[in-house]
């Protein structure tokens, strides 16, 4: 294997149990929390024209791979640094305090929501229901027990299922410290289990009363991409080494698989080659085959079958490659006006990646507002420009208000 420059900038430690921890915050990982807000931004705006240019429509990950898997590495510094400083008691309470306050932001992002779609529904007169569009009907036609669903999370609409997930998995985070202190395997092995489990659908959460729909995304699959992130910030794992032959391996893959992984680029390869489309319309079909008759879920976002798992890993090695050791290439080292827009660029989007939970709940309730607004000014390049480019700079104001409010400047410089 030809290698260019092995590198471990990644914290790596003997073993799970040892105490060396890295605390340092890593550019990288807020960058890349950053784009993924904006990418989730314009992926929820209902009929966006840009939604068609997101990563989902290239392959089988998307942003929510990058937001689990940066959220899991953010986890580590964070709580995983808790539970090495004092102790697995106080690690548990620092986690349970940031469950509890994802609880609440989900809380307050479904009723502010559904707030906003009832008042576009009462007091306008518009040719759809804003209510139905998010399948609420019910909620508003008998809200008692689905207040008491909302509150126990026996009730979870789609499009407010990525904090229940988020909240799940960090509860996860006790019991793999605990295994951590036998040593990494016992945390590999747990991990691997519970996502075996739920791919073959031994574990999952319904999330309504009255049907079998599950949460659309089970915590108990996605928790193995957020503790693989946990992982290699723990240094648990260590960084994979930067070669030629990893780097082919990864983009063939990529590319290889598109035309499987996304609708998008099959039609794009059936319109050049309809005897070629009509093969991988056969692979399709032979891959639901295989999961209808293992029960084995491959591409399935809910439970984040195995073949999501190993695309996002070969887009985060080249993404870690190209950033290179420690994101030295991120940082803009010339002079002149294009290095100037680029550290200034660079400074936003990583703005938006430290403030991801505050802009990820603004971001989703934005969102409906602004496809309201594109509702009533038309879907014109123009318009779709507009509105897109307002929303990203709501969520970057978000950020640097979340992040002012978090310094607390009414305690002032102590003398």
């Amino acid at each position: 294997m030809a290698t260019i420059s092995p590198t471990s900038d990644f914290v790596a430690t003997p073993s799970a149990a040892s105490p060396a921890v890295a605390r340092a915050r890593d550019p990288r990982l807020d960058f890349y929390r950053g784009i993924a807000m904006f990418i989730i931004l314009v992926a929820h705006i209902p009929f966006n024209a840009w939604s068609s240019w997101i990563p989902a429509r290239f392959g089988w990950s998307d942003a929510t791979e990058i937001f689990v898997f940066c959220s899991g590495m953010a986890s580590a510094i964070a709580f995983g640094g808790a539970f090495a400083r004092m102790g697995w008691p106080m690690g548990t309470a620092r986690v349970a305090y940031r469950v509890w306050q994802v609880y609440w932001a989900h809380i307050g992002l479904f009723f502010f929501v559904a707030m906003m779609m009832a008042a576009l529904d009462t007091y306008g007169a518009f040719d759809k229901s804003y209510v139905d569009s998010l399948n609420l009907g019910r909620f508003f036609a008998n809200p008692m027990p689905q207040i008491v669903g909302i509150f126990t999370l026996t009730y979870v609409p789609n499009y407010f299922d990525i904090l229940p997930m988020y909240l799940v998995v960090l509860a996860l985070m006790p019991l793999f410290m605990a295994l951590s202190r036998i040593g990494f395997a016992p945390v590999a092995g747990a991990s691997i289990a519970i996502w075996l489990a739920a791919n073959i659908g031994l574990l999952s959460i319904p999330a309504e009363p009255w049907s079998d729909r599950p949460w659309f995304f089970n915590p108990f699959g996605w928790q193995l991409l957020f503790f693989t992130g946990f992982a290699f910030m723990r240094g648990w794992i260590p960084a994979p080494p930067v070669s030629r032959s990893l780097i082919w391996a990864a983009a063939a893959f990529l590319v290889l698989t598109a035309p499987f992984g996304s609708w998008k680029v099959f039609q794009w390869v059936n319109a050049a080659s309809p005897d070629l489309g009509a093969a991988f319309r056969e692979i399709w079909t032979m891959f639901s085959t295989l999961e209808k008759e293992t029960g084995f879920s491959l591409r399935n976002k809910t439970e984040f079958g195995v073949l999501r798992y190993v695309h996002f890993l070969s887009l985060a090695y080249l993404a870690w490659v190209a950033a290179g050791e420690g994101g030295r290439r991120l940082q803009a080292t010339g002079t002149g006006v294009a290095a100037d827009i680029w550290r200034n660029l660079l400074k936003v989007i990583t703005k938006v990646g430290q403030q991801s939970l505050a802009v990820f709940v603004f971001s989703m309730a934005i969102a409906r507002l602004l496809g309201f607004v594109l509702d009533q000014t038309g879907r014109s390049p123009a318009t779709v420009l507009l509105v897109n480019l307002t929303g990203f700079v709501m969520i970057i104001a978000i950020a640097y208000i979340a992040a002012w409010f978090k310094s607390q400047p009414w305690r002032g410089k102590r003398a």
